[in-house]
């Protein structure tokens, strides 16, 4: 009989689109991310997607010395596999974005599978006053931004790690990036089973409609067949439909502030946790099996947690 499917939960603390004005409950300082990690995996996640902020005042960092104010804490307390971004933010170059995965050698890192526009600008008039004086001009300036991913970025990231063992979360903001991740394997860059994580709803990038999700499936199953696991994660509002959508078609799910601030209308999430929560009792009503730390390294062949420079 063939092993039931377990469904990979994958929580992403804290990310570069939302500033700290946007909620008084995203992490900013290395202690608040490693709890906010460590109550993620508690909750239920397999893996915590990590990026890193400058502690007086939110902005995105890539800076290896903050990874490493919070990572050993999390190491220490908790099994939970850790995935670190090289996508960083949209206004770093790729040399920068690299360096967390590149010196800290995680199980998993996150790679953007091509260019795009990469609008926040939307979230401008929901907020009357600013915390930081970085935050207004950071969201404006994505109304004339392309974040770079080019062919180059992406096999500089991929040849400047391939003696680490870490293996990419594979962040696909519409169908080209399919197509970009397909050419990656063939070249040898990327080897199977590849762990593609499909965005929707960011400005910019393939919408949350759920013909949207579907094609992206379907397009994925006709590039890869049996050689990865899909996963998704809806942006904003999409997050908890969206990522109950991919359960029920087999995938996998990501939620956590990075993506969403919100637990539901009108309601902010006071934790990580509280989302990991939510979509664990949603898809445990639905009969669905959540995978452990062990199982996601299992499912995705990864090197394991004693196998990192932190």
């Amino acid at each position: 009989m063939a092993e039931k499917k377990k469904v990979i939960i994958t929580c992403a603390v804290t990310g570069a689109i939302h500033t700290p004005t946007m909620s008084p409950y995203l992490p900013i300082t290395p202690a608040e991310i490693a709890e906010a990690a460590i109550g993620a995996a508690e909750a239920g996640a397999a893996i915590v997607h990590l990026h890193a902020r400058m502690p007086e005042d939110g902005r995105p960092s890539q800076d290896p010395n903050l990874f490493r104010q919070f990572l050993p804490q999390i190491k220490a307390a908790s099994n939970v596999v850790i995935n670190l971004t090289t996508g960083g933010a949209p206004t770093m170059l790729a040399e920068e974005r690299l360096q967390p995965a590149l010196q800290l050698k995680p199980e998993v890192a996150s790679l953007n599978m091509g260019s795009m526009n990469f609008g926040l600008y939307e979230m401008i008039p929901r907020f009357k006053e600013w915390k930081h004086d970085w935050e207004l001009p950071y969201l404006e300036g994505s109304h004339d931004r392309i974040f770079r991913n080019t062919f180059k970025d992406i096999a500089y990231i991929l040849e400047s790690c391939s003696d680490n063992g870490t293996r990419f979360e594979i962040e696909c903001y519409d169908i080209g990036h399919l197509y970009t991740a397909a050419h990656f394997l063939d070249r040898g860059l990327v080897k199977a089973p590849l762990f593609i994580q499909s965005v929707f709803g960011l400005r910019g990038g393939i919408g949350p409609h759920p013909e949207d999700v579907m094609h992206m499936k379907r397009t994925a199953d006709r590039l890869f067949g049996d050689q990865y696991q899909w996963s998704v994660l809806g942006a904003g509002r999409n997050q908890m439909y969206i990522a109950t959508q991919s359960a029920v078609m087999g995938g996998n799910v990501r939620v956590g502030l990075e993506d969403s601030l919100w637990l539901g209308k009108g309601q902010l999430a006071k934790t990580n946790a509280e989302q990991v929560s939510k979509i664990r009792r949603i898809l445990e009503e639905l009969g669905l099996d959540i995978a452990t730390p062990d199982d996601a390294r299992r499912i995705l062949q990864l090197k394991g947690g004693n196998n990192v420079a932190f």
